[in-house]
C-alpha cells in the first residue's frame, strides 16, 4: 500500500505529471460536466423511496399501482367558518377541470358539528401534482367570504409541501457550502490567494461526484432520493476541505525543509497519504454499511455519501497537489514558507495544551470523560417520533388543513388506510376491518383491479393518521384481516408507513451499528498496527456520539423547540459521527505514530498533538459549519441531523482529540501500542515523564497558520 501511495504521489508532485493530472481533470470536467446537472432526473421521490424494504405498507404501495385508480391522488379542501356553503359549491365547479376522466369532485361533506365542509378533488398523479395544488390553492383563496378559511391538504397537498422543502435544495446547499468553506478558509489561511485552491479542488470533486452518482443511479441501480442528493454536496465540501487542510499543512512543513517544491509535495503526499486514505476509507465504508439498513432512504444516504467521499478523496490527492505545485510557494503569501526556516514557533497554543495534558494525563482523561458522560445523560430522555405537523419548522397549509379536519371530522378522513385483498374474500375482510375498534368507517366496497383478482378497501380511522392511537389501530386492523384465510390481505397507507418505518429504524440500529463498529475497528488496526489503541479510539468516538446526542437533545428541546427526534436520526447520526469523528483520531494518531517512532512515546504524543492541533481544529470547524447549514432548512429531520453532526464534530475536535485521546495515550504509555512494534520498542531514556514540561524541538511554525 505504501508503495502504491508513493507511486500515486509522483504524478501530481512531478514536474511533468502535474500538468497531466490537471489536464485529465479539465477533460473530465468539460466532457462529463453536463451530466452533473442531470442528477435530479434519477432522484426517486416516490413513497417507497422512504419506506423499509419488504414492509407491508411498501407492498401495498406496489399493489396499488395495479388498480384502475392507480394514478389518482386526492387533494382535500376543507372550509371552516359561517357562510362556507356558497364558496364550497363555487369551488367545486372550478375544481372540475383538474379531475381526470372517469373521476369527479365530491360533493362538499358537512361535519357533524356543522362547522366545516370537506371536498375531495381526485388528481392524476402522473401529471404535475404540485402545479395543480398551486392552482387549487389560488382558486380556494380567491373570493372567500369574510370569516371563512379554506385550506388545501390531503395526500396531494402534503406531497406538494414536502416537495417544496427540496425544491432547489441541491443548488442552495451547494452555494451555502461553498460560501461557508470560502469564509473559513480565508480565516484559517489569512491569505487572499491560498483559499481559492482547496475550493477549486472541491469544485472538481463536486462535478465528479454528481456525474458518478448520476451514472451509477442510471445504469447500476444506485438509490438516490432528494434527501441523499442534498446531503451529498455538503458532505463533499466538508470532507474534501478537511483533506485539503491536512495536505496543505503537511506541504507547508515540507516546504520549510526542502528547497524543491516538487519534492516537498511528493513527501507531503507520502506522509499524509495513509492518514487521508484511512480517513476516506473509514467514512466511505462506514456510510456503505447503511446498505444493510431496511429503510430505503437510509440506504440511499449511505451509498450516495460513500460515492461522494471517494470522489472527494480522489480530487484532494490529485488535482489539489497539482494546482499547488504549479502555482509555487507564492500561494501562501503573505506567510510564504521559506526553505531552512522553522515550520512553527518553539512555543504555540497547542504546545501549551499538550504540556498541560501531559502534566496530569489521568486527571485529564477522567475529567474530559466526565464532561462527555454528563452530556450523554440527556440522551436518556429523548422523545422519539414526530407527527406530520412536527416534521416542518414552519406550518405548511396541508398541516393546517389536517388540523381543521381532525377538529371537525374523524381525524383519519383526509388520509384513510388502504387494504388490498383478493376479490373473493373482500366481504369477509370488510367485515373483519369494520369490527376493529378505532375504525370510523369503510368508505366503499372497493374498486377491483383490471384483472378482477384484487380489491382495495379505504378505511377511515377515528384518530389522526400520525397519532399513536392510529398506529395501534393499524396493528389491530392487520391482525384482524390477516386472520381471514385465503384473503392475503395487506394494510397500508400513511399511518402504516409511519409505523413500519419506526419499527425498521429500531431494527436498523441493532443491525447496522455493530457492522459499522467492526469496519471502523478494522481500519484503525490496519493503520496503527495495534489493538489497544484502536479499541480505545473507538470507545472515545462512541462516547462522543452519545454525548453529542444528549447535547443536541438539549438544543432541540430548549433552544430550537422541536417536539421530538425523528426515528432516523440516532442511526444516521451514529454512522456519520463514528465515521467523521474517527476522522480526527486518524489524523492525530497517524502523526503520533510517526513521531513516536522518531522521538519515543511521550514526546511522540506531545509532538503529534502540537503539530496537528491547528489543522485538525480548522478541519473540525469547517466540517461542523458546513453541516450546520442544515439547521436552517424547513424540514426538521434534516435540521436535526445537521445539528447532531455539527455538535458531535465539535466535541470530537475540542474534547476527544484535544484532551481525552492524548491523555489516555500518555497514561497508558507504550501499552497503548500493544501488541504492535511500538509496544515492543525499548523505552527511550531520553523521554521525559508524562508530567514533564519538556518538549521536543519540533519543527515549529514561524510563518503563519498551519
Amino acid at each position: 500500500m505504501r508503495a502504491l501511495l508513493k507511486l500515486a504521489a509522483r504524478a501530481p508532485g512531478g514536474r511533468r505529471g502535474k500538468w497531466f493530472v490537471l489536464a485529465a481533470w479539465l477533460i473530465v470536467a468539460v466532457a462529463l460536466g453536463p451530466l452533473a446537472g442531470k442528477l435530479g432526473d434519477v432522484e426517486d421521490s416516490s413513497a417507497n423511496a422512504f419506506l423499509p424494504r419488504g414492509a407491508e405498507s411498501a407492498r401495498v404501495t406496489t399493489e396499488l399501482e395495479k388498480f384502475r385508480t392507480d394514478t389518482v391522488m386526492p387533494a382535500v379542501v376543507v372550509y371552516t367558518g359561517a357562510g362556507a356553503d356558497g364558496k364550497a359549491a363555487a369551488d367545486r365547479t372550478a375544481f372540475a377541470r383538474f379531475v381526470p376522466a372517469g373521476e369527479e369532485v365530491s360533493q362538499p361533506l358537512p361535519s357533524e358539528d356543522g362547522a366545516a365542509l370537506m371536498t375531495v378533488v381526485p388528481l392524476d398523479s402522473e401529471d404535475d401534482v404540485t402545479d395543480k395544488i398551486g392552482e387549487l390553492r389560488e382558486i380556494a383563496a380567491a373570493n372567500a367570504p369574510p370569516g371563512v378559511a379554506v385550506e388545501v391538504g390531503g395526500p396531494a397537498g402534503s406531497l406538494t409541501d414536502s416537495v417544496a422543502v427540496f425544491d432547489g435544495l441541491d443548488s442552495t446547499l451547494l452555494l451555502a457550502s461553498g460560501l461557508v468553506v470560502a469564509v473559513l478558509l480565508l480565516i484559517t489561511y489569512r491569505s487572499p490567494i491560498l483559499w481559492l485552491f482547496p475550493l477549486l479542488a472541491v469544485g472538481f470533486a463536486a462535478v465528479l461526484t454528481q456525474v458518478t452518482t448520476y451514472l451509477l443511479a442510471k445504469h447500476a441501480g444506485l438509490p438516490v432520493d432528494p434527501q441523499s442528493a442534498g446531503v451529498l454536496m455538503v458532505l463533499v465540501f466538508g470532507v474534501g476541505t478537511d483533506y485539503a487542510l491536512l495536505l496543505i499543512a503537511r506541504y507547508r512543513e515540507e516546504l520549510h525543509r526542502r528547497s524543491d517544491r516538487h519534492e516537498a509535495m511528493r513527501s507531503a503526499l507520502g506522509r499524509s497519504g495513509p492518514a487521508i486514505l484511512a480517513s476516506a476509507g473509514t467514512i466511505a465504508a462506514g456510510l456503505a454499511c447503511l446498505a444493510f439498513a431496511d429503510i430505503n432512504s437510509s440506504r440511499s444516504l449511505g451509498l450516495v455519501g460513500a460515492v461522494g467521499v471517494v470522489c472527494g478523496f480522489l480530487a484532494m490527492v490529485t488535482v489539489l497537489p497539482a494546482l499547488l505545485v504549479i502555482a509555487g510557494r507564492w500561494v501562501f503569501w503573505p506567510f510564504v514558507p521559506h526553505h531552512g526556516t522553522p515550520a512553527r514557533r518553539p512555543r504555540t497554543v497547542w504546545s501549551r495544551i499538550a504540556t498541560a495534558v501531559a502534566r496530569r494525563p489521568r486527571w485529564s482523561w477522567m475529567m474530559s470523560g466526565a464532561v462527555a458522560g454528563v452530556l450523554a445523560l440527556s440522551a436518556a430522555g429523548i422523545d422519539m417520533g414526530l407527527t406530520q405537523a412536527q416534521t416542518f419548522q414552519d406550518t405548511p397549509e396541508s398541516v393546517v388543513a389536517q388540523e381543521h379536519i381532525s377538529a371537525h371530522y374523524p381525524s383519519g378522513a383526509s388520509d384513510p388506510a388502504k387494504i388490498v385483498t383478493s376479490a373473493g374474500k373482500a366481504a369477509e375482510v370488510r367485515a373483519a376491518a369494520a369490527a376493529v375498534e378505532g375504525v370510523a368507517r369503510i368508505e366503499n366496497s372497493g374498486d377491483p383491479t383490471r384483472d378482477g383478482r384484487l380489491v382495495m378497501l379505504s378505511v377511515v380511522l377515528r384518530d389522526a393518521p400520525d397519532s399513536q392511537a392510529a398506529k395501534d389501530t393499524i396493528d389491530d386492523l392487520r391482525a384482524a384481516v390477516h386472520r381471514v384465510q385465503g384473503a392475503d390481505a395487506l394494510v397500508g397507507g400513511t399511518t402504516a408507513q409511519t409505523l413500519d418505518t419506526q419499527r425498521a429504524a429500531d431494527r436498523d440500529l441493532t443491525t447496522v451499528i455493530p457492522i459499522v463498529l467492526l469496519v471502523v475497528l478494522g481500519v484503525l488496526i490496519w493503520l496503527l498496527r495495534a489493538l489497544v489503541a484502536p479499541l480505545l479510539l473507538l470507545a472515545t468516538v462512541v462516547l462522543s456520539y452519545v454525548a453529542a446526542l444528549g447535547a443536541s437533545n438539549l438544543l432541540f428541546e430548549h433552544v430550537l423547540g422541536f417536539a421530538g427526534v425523528d426515528w432516523s436520526i440516532p442511526l444516521l447520526g451514529f454512522v456519520f459521527l463514528v465515521a467523521l469523528g474517527n476522522d480526527y483520531n486518524i489524523f492525530l494518531m497517524h502523526r503520533v505514530k510517526e513521531e513516536t517512532a522518531r522521538l519515543g512515546h511521550t514526546h511522540g504524543v506531545l509532538e503529534g498533538l502540537t503539530s496537528t492541533g491547528g489543522v485538525i481544529t480548522a478541519a473540525g470547524v469547517v466540517l461542523a459549519a458546513t453541516f450546520s447549514i442544515f439547521a436552517g432548512l424547513p424540514l426538521v429531520t434534516m435540521a436535526q441531523m445537521g445539528v447532531l453532526v455539527g455538535v458531535g464534530v465539535l466535541l470530537d475536535t475540542f474534547l476527544v482529540r484535544t484532551v481525552l485521546v492524548p491523555a489516555l495515550a500518555l497514561d497508558l504509555g507504550r501499552w497503548f501500542w500493544w501488541p504492535g512494534g511500538l509496544f515492543r520498542r525499548p523505552a527511550d531514556d531520553r523521554e521525559a515523564a508524562p508530567g514533564s514540561d519538556t518538549q521536543p524541538s519540533g519543527r515549529g511554525r514561524a510563518h503563519g497558520p498551519a
